[in-house]
Formats: C-alpha cells, structure tokens, sequence
C-alpha cells in the first residue's frame, strides 16, 4: 500500500483508526469455547480459538478502520497453532478486506543477514504491508526491510512505555535526546513513502517534537484508550495536512466485552473512535 492509497482510504473512512489484535487465550469472551468445539477437532483448538476471535473482532470493526496491527507475541506464544492462526489471519484480512493497511506487530531488527530473512518472512512469505522494526543496531539492522517497493517499515521511536524514559530521553552533552537522534539518521535510510515512526499516545505534547524531526512522516501511535493515551492531544500535537497519523487501539476495543456479544461490543467502540475521528479531520479540512 502506497502513501497516496493510505491517505484515500483515510479520507473515505473518515478514519485513521488501527486495531490492535493482541488475542490472548487467558482472555476469551464467554461461550466462544463452546462455539469453536462445534467447528474445530480437539487438536485444532487452540488455532480455532484465536482465528475465531480475530476473524469475528475484524468483521465487526472493518467498516471504521483502515489498518491492522496483529501483534506477533500473541500467536508466537501458542507454538505451531498460534503461527498458524496468524497467517489465517493474514490471509483473511488479504482476501476480505485487501484495502486494509496489515502491520506485523514484531518489532524484528537484527544484523543485515538476519533482517535480510525476517524481510523475506513478512514480506514475502506473509506479503504484509508493514512491519514494526527497532532500529538500536543501526542502519544494516533496518535497510533490509527498505527494499521492497510499497511496504513499510515502522521505526520504534519513542514507545508509550514507562520504561521509555529509560534509554530514548537520554540526552547526550549537546542536550539531544536518544530518540531524536534516531529520527534524524534514520531519514538517511528511508523517506516518508516507505517508513513510518511508533510514537506512544502517552507521550502527549512530545509530538511538537517529533514533528520538528519528522514533519511528513506517518506515525503510528499506540496507547489510545486502555493505556490512557488522549486522542485529541495525539491529534493537536502530531496531526498534519494529510492525517499523517494511525491511531491504534486494542484492549479498549477488542476486550471491551466479555460476553457472546463481544463482536458486536467492539465494533461499537470502533465506531465511537471513528466518529470522533471523522470530527478530527473534518475540523482540519482533511474531509
């Protein structure tokens, strides 16, 4: 997916919202298991599990995101069945919903050879559009994933973390800031066509910042909602002429319910951060 395609669809939704599919098995609404021992064999449970509630979770929020982020943690955990439902899922999202943004939520950097296969994994192998990359090892760790055409890489630059304040605020003799420093060199790797920045909702008038670094590229912002991101800040701060923003959510809307209806639940909160995204960008003149 291009920045031009990203942007239309942004523009079409009224919406720059992302849902997160953390799928955590210790967290599944009630009476899913039942429905799943009706379709599944005993040894496909745990696949049947995690496909059904992100497959259910993404038809019901479709109609008020433009983007994905399946978070790899959460089906890595569950060995062979767990990477198996992950790719369902991609597969499911490619088939059904092919204008939808897909982010890898793995956070991979690694030295070139090895980045060279983890590019070849996602985006060959499970073809994504975009994938998370920690860029602390450098330039030969992240510009393996900057060479296929209309995929993205997005760089962790300043995370929503408590423990961000650790190592990306740390400031050299000049009063740079670590993060601030990976903003600028890593421009030199990638532009805003083909790499976006991970800036935590939390981290509220920091975005000026970030925007004095960075003023055309997309970020991703996690944090809104169950992590006490505020949206209107996200947007005040880090908003530009074309959005340049995808919010993601994903506690706040995919457990909102834990009860049958649980689908249902988060679509309804998918489409109350649509609508208060839809205000956003109308008042900007976006749309």
């Amino acid at each position: 997916m291009t920045r031009k395609e990203l942007i239309e669809q942004i523009r079409e939704k009224q919406s720059f919202l992302c849902v997160g599919l953390d799928t955590d098995l210790d967290k599944m609404p009630k009476g899913l298991k039942e429905i799943v021992k009706k379709e599944y064999e005993e040894e496909e449970m745990t696949f049947g599990m995690l496909f059904e509630f992100s497959t259910r979770i993404i038809d019901a929020t479709a109609p008020y995101c433009v983007a994905y982020k399946p978070n790899l943690a959460f089906y890595e955990a569950y060995g062979i069945e767990g990477m198996a439902a992950f790719e369902g899922i991609i597969e499911y999202l490619q088939e059904n919903y092919p204008k939808h943004l897909i982010i890898a939520d793995a956070k991979r950097g690694d030295i070139g050879n090895t980045s060279k296969m983890y590019a070849k994994t996602f985006f060959e192998q499970y073809n994504v559009d975009a994938l998370t990359v920690a860029p602390y090892m450098g330039e030969d760790s992240v510009t393996p994933f900057l060479g296929y055409d209309g995929k993205w890489v997005v760089l962790l630059a300043l995370t929503s973390n408590k423990g961000s304040h650790d190592f990306q605020l740390m400031k050299d003799e000049n009063g740079e800031r670590l993060f601030e420093k990976v903003l600028k060199k890593s421009q030199e790797w990638g532009n805003d066509e083909n790499m976006m920045y991970v800036v935590g909702a939390t981290q509220g008038q920091m975005f000026e910042d970030i925007r004095k670094l960075a003023p055309n590229h997309f970020l991703l912002v996690p944090g809104v909602g169950a992590q006490g991101g505020s949206l209107e800040e996200v947007c005040k701060y880090g908003m530009i002429k074309d959005c340049g923003l995808l919010v993601n959510s994903s506690r706040g809307i995919i457990y909102a319910s834990n009860e049958k209806d649980f689908d249902e639940v988060a679509g309804q909160k998918a489409q109350e951060l649509q609508q208060q995204m839809a205000k956003i960008l109308a008042d900007a003149g976006i749309c």
